[in-house]
């Protein structure tokens, strides 16, 4: 069982460094003027989202539910745990919404929007470890 809880940790550090980084580049893509730029953009969030992140947070999900199955975990902890991992799962979504704006050309949103979305992903990453590590409740 420690070989999945070690791939589980792998993964979710793979599918959180796409969710650090994507946004970062919707920040550069949204300040972006010049063709060359622009489309550079849109083939790297394009690797990231479908490359790294969506394969990051599948198996992230998948040895995760392995765990769970294995070790019948139980409590508070765990349900605000699966609270914020179906969170992510909705900001990974939504993240894949604007990369398609961005990809037809349709972003309503400036440099400053994707600034503050970049921070979603560190409160829940330093919440989930507390629940995990610690177990406040």
């Amino acid at each position: 069982m420690l070989w999945v809880k070690a791939a589980h940790i792998i993964f979710m550090v793979t599918w959180f460094a796409g969710f650090f980084y994507l946004p970062r580049l919707f920040v550069y893509h949204a300040m972006a003027s010049d063709a060359t730029s622009i489309e550079r953009f849109k083939i790297m969030e394009r690797k990231l989202y479908y490359g790294i992140m969506t394969p990051g947070g599948i198996m992230t999900v998948l040895f995760g539910l392995w765990l769970w199955l294995g070790y019948g975990f139980h409590g508070l902890w765990l349900d605000i745990k699966l609270v914020l991992v179906a969170v992510l799962i909705g900001f990974h979504v939504y993240c894949g919404k604007l990369l398609a704006d961005f990809r037809h050309d349709r972003n309503r949103h400036g440099h400053v929007f994707y600034r503050w979305l970049n921070e979603l992903p560190a409160l829940i990453l330093v919440a989930v470890v507390i629940l995990v590590v610690v177990k406040p409740v």
